[in-house]
């Protein structure tokens, strides 16, 4: 209607975010602040008692502890390296082979039962297994690891690169793109979200692994510290390793953030 004034004009609003979330700072820190000020009231009001949960602070007074004294060091060093080595090796592994599954039919329909059998199978119990083949050194802690972390590895990248939409494959074939440069430049940008997904868990079971072979035949190393500290019952020792390991999740986690950030800006 041409006789309406301009001051009827109503704006309407952008509809098209995408469900984009809307990142909101330091709103994790506040919620993990308010929890650790509760378990402080509790346990010293005498709500929590201390033999089920000790107190923050002196979990906290323990970890400065450690750290004065040096030994938080002698432990995190060699857990920290086993990490490294052995999610290096079964994450690595675990995208070629998805890789491999996910591009060429013989393989995926060679390796997709022994995949299928093998996957819910859980991994801390093949630890005997593995110090029987590798000795109860460290071969066996990064064998174990390498294997915990391979398994999601291959299920995540399998499962990504099959759901790269075929309709961005179909339009490079069209424009004359080689079979490499097709991989290179759609399939593994496209799958690259869900191998993140799958990088995130292969990494957190790599830590629960690490804990489980440090248990075993480790003189030091985070796994051995919650262990003596079990053995003991001394609590604020234990919730100290506990601490140590969630760290350790939280800079990894981080760590992938700006990774993943860097790498998937065009999904922006």
């Amino acid at each position: 209607m041409s006789g309406c004034s301009g001051k009827n004009r109503r704006k309407v609003p952008f509809r098209g975010g995408g469900f984009t979330t809307r990142p909101v700072r330091h709103a994790g820190w506040v919620v993990l602040a308010v929890l650790i000020a509760v378990l402080e009231w509790g346990t010293r009001a005498g709500w929590i008692a201390e033999l089920t949960l000790p107190r923050p602070s002196n979990v906290a007074m323990t970890l400065a502890e450690l750290y004065r004294s040096g030994l938080l060091w002698t432990h995190l060093a060699p857990s920290l390296l086993r990490l490294l080595i052995g999610s290096a090796l079964g994450v690595g592994a675990g995208v070629l082979t998805g890789l491999m599954m996910g591009l060429f039919s013989y393989v995926r329909a060679g390796l997709l039962p022994l995949v299928a059998a093998l996957f819910p199978v859980p991994k801390i119990a093949l630890l005997p297994l593995f110090v029987i083949w590798f000795g109860i050194g460290e071969a066996s802690k990064y064998a174990l690891i390498a294997f915990g972390a391979f398994m999601p590895m291959v299920v995540a990248t399998y499962g990504a690169v099959d759901n790269v939409d075929r309709t961005l494959v179909r339009m490079g074939q069209s424009y004359g793109l080689s079979w490499l440069s097709i991989v290179r430049k759609i399939i593994l940008p496209g799958a690259l979200p869900g191998i993140f997904s799958g990088l995130r868990i292969s990494l957190a079971i790599a830590i629960i692994l690490l804990v489980a072979a440090e248990m075993i035949g480790a003189e030091h190393g985070i796994g051995a510290y919650i262990l003596q500290a079990g053995s003991l019952y001394d609590l604020e020792r234990l919730f100290t390793g506990v601490v140590i390991l969630s760290v350790i999740g939280l800079i990894i986690s981080k760590g992938l953030d700006l990774l993943e950030r860097r790498l998937l800006r065009w999904r922006n």
